[in-house]
């Protein structure tokens, strides 16, 4: 599908020209990654690669809390986490939660144990803190019905939160010697030239405040909602990555602009299931006209495309850009030519080595 460029679209933000000083290839002290559509983007895919491969010191997670899952190959294995920042994946980088996401110590506590990651974890003593009567009013009502949450107690956590009624992860028995200052290790990793790394949840049109609302999630998770959820502030960003697939998906109830029938979805290999509910993901072509808005919201440097896999056939495993189908190179450009902002990072499977890396380019 080709993209046609877009009025704000500027060839001279490609390549990384947009900061000329700095360029795609230099070592980056932070970098946000956030979600371009409705969530499900690859982004837990793409920040363990990031965590990999750009060796930061801290990988700090923002959003709303446990209803967002993200899937990670991780030494063969697939695992989903809800609550443990994908960059677990590098077994020197901390790993931290910021003060504006949710924590339910059940879910969090029984991933650190799995995955072994309890030792590295901090989790801000600010982080509101997910009951089992939060769970359940989740479960039931308008939330369940309407607005199809996903159960976790999010929602009502947060509505709670801005009550200033919420109880906090600095009172939690269960946390332990987890709980810390995630804002102060984060600006001090910076101060020390060290990388940081942020991941988000959800994507940019599941923002409370600039999302399909009500069908929404009960904050913003855009970039600067991300990065006020870990005290990192905007002068203190050097990239943000927004993620897109090759295609749109969306779990849920809500609008979904040219959305396919379960058997096209089906017939083209885009038939996908939400990692915390199991529930079918919705399907449609990749919609640039969305991709404009979210990278004008998120401000962002950098786009990843992830899926292109799945979305072009002869693609599987790639690792470099002649690797790519001429239909899937030419996409990207498409992409490219619309946004005024390089593709950087292409996913071309489920482990965290298939990406096509650009970032160099420059």
């Amino acid at each position: 599908m080709y993209c046609a460029p877009g009025r704000g679209a500027r060839a001279g933000r490609l390549l990384g020209l947009n900061n000329p000083a700095r360029g795609l290839a230099a070592a980056l002290p932070s970098t946000v990654v956030v979600g371009g559509f409705y969530g499900d983007e690859g982004k837990g895919k793409l920040v363990s690669y990031l965590a990999l491969h750009d060796s930061p010191r801290l990988v700090a997670r923002g959003g709303a809390g446990p209803n967002a899952g993200h899937t990670i190959v991780d030494g063969g294995q697939t695992r989903k986490v809800r609550m443990v920042p994908c960059g677990f994946v590098n077994r020197e980088a901390r790993l931290a939660i910021g003060p504006g996401v949710l924590v339910d110590p059940v879910v969090l506590l029984r991933e650190a144990r799995e995955l072994g990651a309890s030792a590295r974890l901090v989790v801000d003593r600010r982080c509101g803190v997910i009951t089992q009567a939060h769970r359940e009013a989740d479960s039931r009502g308008d939330l369940a019905g309407r607005i199809g949450s996903t159960g976790s107690g999010t929602g009502p956590a947060n509505a709670e939160r801005a009550m200033r009624t919420l109880g906090l992860a600095g009172d939690e028995a269960s946390l332990g010697g987890m709980v810390g200052d995630v804002p102060l290790e984060v600006n001090e990793a910076l101060d020390e030239g060290a990388g940081v790394l942020v991941e988000g949840t959800q994507g940019t049109f599941l923002s409370l405040w600039h999302g399909t609302y009500p069908y929404v999630t009960s904050k913003d998770v855009t970039a600067a909602g991300i990065c006020a959820d870990v005290g990192l502030g905007p002068r203190r960003v050097d990239e943000v990555i927004v993620a897109f697939k090759a295609y749109v998906t969306r779990v849920g109830a809500g609008p979904l602009g040219g959305e396919l029938g379960a058997g096209e979805a089906e017939a083209r290999g885009w038939a996908e299931f939400g990692a915390v509910t199991g529930r079918p993901r919705r399907a449609a072509e990749f919609d640039c006209e969305l991709a404009r808005r979210a990278v004008m919201l998120n401000g962002a440097t950098q786009v990843a495309i992830t899926k292109l896999d799945v979305a072009f056939g002869g693609c599987a495993g790639a690792r470099s850009w002649a690797g790519l189908t001429r239909e899937a190179r030419a996409f990207v450009e498409g992409v490219e030519a619309s946004l005024g902002v390089s593709v950087t990072l292409m996913g071309t499977g489920p482990g965290p080595e298939d990406v096509v890396d650009r970032r160099a380019r420059a």
